[in-house]
């Protein structure tokens, strides 16, 4: 049985890599053409497009993963019974869930592999395309310089510098601090607002504090609201800000505990969290879907057709997904309600037909 489980997982492990690299090189193309408008804006060239897409390879490979095991199971089980070698194995003796089971272990050490660079490489590279992407299209003499560190969002603005506590995902701004400088530069203002947001082409500061400091003495002033010219846009800020989809399961955790102590809503991160959470869930799914496919009733019809059919549930899992996603943010439901229906609703269905084929 050693020599099966290592043959099926050789054919199953083979046809799955293949599969994950063109559905991540045709994802690599189609972001890339994406990019081509960005193209020569500020210092954003050619290759710094190329760089951005590699980047955001990990992140595809992890995102992409389920729908490959699905269509590379199909395809190497696939072959091997086009070539009648799952019929002289069940004549052999082997049984379907021993077949099963060697599919599942390779490719629960597929997921493992996977879902450690979903949780490690993916956030750290994707982070980092997102701020070599915007500092690349920023204003070359440097009056729109951004990058992200723990401390916050920070930029420059011509002489001074701002730095942004919180980026909500509805636009605003949290826990803004402004340093003014003159020509020698030198601190004359220091002002801190608690909520900004972009409006009519300016800004609009709410809960002011400002520091005046001068020679002599140093004056506070406090204001309920005041506007803040600034070159600074909103839509430099939205190029650098992480997505809570592309946040590791750590990551996410520890900013929805932030926004929860803030008094801030929570449903858009809690909902990746708990997808994260059923990500091993989907991939095992996909796995078990292949079975009854190859086994049931498609296991006389050509492998393009078994694809298809594949290709179909990816399409129709994504959009259930989707779906219920957004029903549960739109109608406040529970994100772990929302994020888990999806896949238990499709592995119910692999169950049900992997007991027709059993």
């Amino acid at each position: 049985m050693k020599i099966l489980d290592k043959y099926l997982a050789t054919s199953v492990l083979s046809s799955i890599l293949i599969v994950l690299t063109v559905l991540v090189g045709l994802f690599a193309f189609f972001g890339f053409v994406d990019e081509l408008d960005d193209i020569g804006k500020q210092r954003y060239g050619i290759w710094e497009a190329i760089e951005y897409i590699l980047l955001e390879v990990p992140r595809n490979i992890y995102e992409l993963f389920p729908i490959a095991a699905l269509l590379g199971s199909l395809w190497g089980l696939g072959m091997l019974a086009n070539n009648s070698e799952l019929t002289v194995m069940r004549a052999a003796g082997v049984s379907i869930m021993q077949i099963a089971l060697s599919v599942l272990k390779v490719g629960i050490v597929l997921l493992m592999l996977v879902m450690v660079m979903g949780e490690t490489l993916a956030p750290l590279s994707g982070q980092y395309a997102k701020s070599m992407r915007a500092t690349a299209m920023s204003d070359h003499e440097g009056h729109q310089m951004a990058f992200n560190s723990r401390y916050g969002f920070w930029a420059r603005d011509g002489d001074d510098f701002i730095n942004i506590r919180t980026i909500y995902p509805d636009g605003r701004f949290g826990g803004i601090s402004l340093y003014e400088f003159d020509k020698n530069r030198q601190l004359t203002a220091l002002t801190y607002a608690r909520t900004a947001f972009y409006q009519e082409s300016q800004w609009r500061l709410e809960q002011v504090e400002t520091l005046r400091i001068s020679p002599s003495q140093i004056t506070r002033e406090f204001l309920e609201n005041t506007s803040w010219n600034a070159i600074l846009k909103p839509e430099l800020v939205k190029i650098v800000v992480i997505p809570p989809d592309k946040l590791s399961s750590w990551g996410l955790y520890k900013y929805i505990e932030y926004l929860k102590q803030n008094g801030q809503r929570t449903a858009q991160y809690e909902l990746a969290f708990w997808s994260r959470l059923s990500y091993p869930l989907v991939s095992v799914t996909m796995l078990f879907l292949a079975i009854p496919f190859v086994f049931g009733q498609l296991r006389s019809v050509a492998i393009g057709q078994r694809i298809l059919v594949g290709s179909l549930i990816g399409i129709g899992f994504h959009m259930v997904n989707q779906t219920v996603s957004n029903i549960g943010l739109v109608y406040d439901f529970s994100p772990m309600l929302s994020a888990w229906i999806p896949p238990l609703l499709f592995l119910g269905v692999a169950v049900g037909l992997m007991r027709k084929v059993f």
